[in-house]
């Protein structure tokens, strides 16, 4: 369940000002969780600042695990808009779990010339300490994934060590099964359908001579389709 509100823009001498939107998520909405604790210090914090509150956006019921949520990507939606020059979070784990979605925001809002407010960690992107956790983030993300390719590559070199074949099972095709289908009428679609095997795939082997095999099969493989119905 999410809640958005969008404030009007002030009068010509209230858009001077900072366009602040305050995102707010609660895990469980019935649980005694209330995101009116978060909106409310949230607004007090732009009315300290003289920050005109460009919209509240609030994400009910939902895991910050998710990257995708109603309210956040209606935040999202309406940042690329250019509706509000910063967003403010009561802590960074209300608007993201994991290094790198946060990151991925961070990076997209720069991008965009917002900055990211988080009350209660009093971080804020434009400080000397808000860029300091930008570059300290940005380099666990670089080493996380490094490490998830090492770990990959670290899999696969044991599942060979174990004789376990990589990659897509290889289908058994029987080349007799498919010449008295074709036999019968049946068209190569038909019985790609049966066998579960791609089309071009299915025809080479059973109407390429032995002298032409690799020369046709090859074609077939280029064409991706059957010489014929």
């Amino acid at each position: 369940m999410a809640e958005s509100k969008l404030h009007p823009a002030g009068s010509p001498a209230q858009s001077a000002r900072t366009r602040a939107a305050i995102y707010a998520r609660v895990s469980t909405a019935n649980n005694g969780q209330d995101p009116g604790m978060q909106t409310r210090e949230l607004e007090e914090y732009c009315q300290r600042r003289g920050w005109e509150l460009a919209g509240v956006y609030v994400d009910l019921g939902i895991s910050g695990s998710k990257e995708s949520r109603p309210g956040l990507d209606r935040l999202m939606t309406d940042a690329h808009r250019r509706r509000f020059d910063a967003v403010i979070v009561w802590r960074f784990d209300r608007f993201a779990r994991s290094v790198s979605h946060l990151l991925k925001a961070l990076e997209t809002f720069r991008a965009l010339g917002i900055d990211l407010v988080s009350l209660s960690e009093n971080l804020d992107t434009p400080t000397p300490a808000g860029r300091m956790v930008f570059t300290v983030l940005g380099a666990v993300a670089e080493l996380e994934r490094s490490l998830i390719i090492v770990w990959v590559r670290a899999g696969i070199r044991n599942a060979r060590a174990k004789g376990k074949r990589l990659g897509r099972p290889r289908a058994v095709l029987d080349p007799a099964k498919v010449a008295t289908g074709r036999a019968h009428g049946q068209s190569w679609a038909t019985i790609s359908d049966e066998r579960g095997i791609g089309a071009a795939s299915l025809c080479c082997p059973c109407q390429n001579p032995p002298s032409n095999r690799g020369r046709k099969s090859l074609i077939c493989r280029r064409r991706r389709t059957p010489p014929g119905p």
